[in-house]
């Protein structure tokens, strides 16, 4: 049995930090909700490359992100390296930035969803 989450159940938890950032959990939400949602993409990315390219998971996220442009439509490659991107400084808190909005964090949630459904079309 795997103890690795699925991406739709990352999915699911960032989506309801998002719907109700109204709990206990007041002021850490927001970073909470961009890990899960970052969570969601690299497992997705994993089981894209399982199926499509396996030497691929082994590489760093970044080079992942190149081969991307090789494998899968450029407007889907383009979509999950944005989303990781803005996703990896959200996610790297610092004493002088702002928690991402949750506008923000519902542009990502939307973009990675959308780009992990194309990738299952692709593989």
């Amino acid at each position: 049995m795997s103890t690795q989450s699925r991406p739709e159940d990352s999915l699911h938890l960032a989506e309801q930090l998002l719907t109700d950032s109204t709990g206990g959990s007041r002021s850490v939400w927001p970073r909470a909700a961009a890990w899960l949602i970052r969570l969601a993409l690299e497992r997705g990315l994993d089981e894209y490359w399982a199926l499509v390219l396996p030497e691929a998971a082994d590489c760093p996220m970044r080079a992942q992100l190149i081969l991307l442009t090789e494998y899968c439509p450029a407007p889907t490659a383009s979509l999950i390296r944005q989303s990781w991107n803005g996703l990896s400084g959200a996610c790297h808190h610092h004493a002088y930035e702002l928690a991402p909005t949750s506008a923000e964090l519902r542009s990502w949630h939307i973009g990675v969803s959308a780009s992990l459904r194309a990738l299952a079309v692709n593989s």
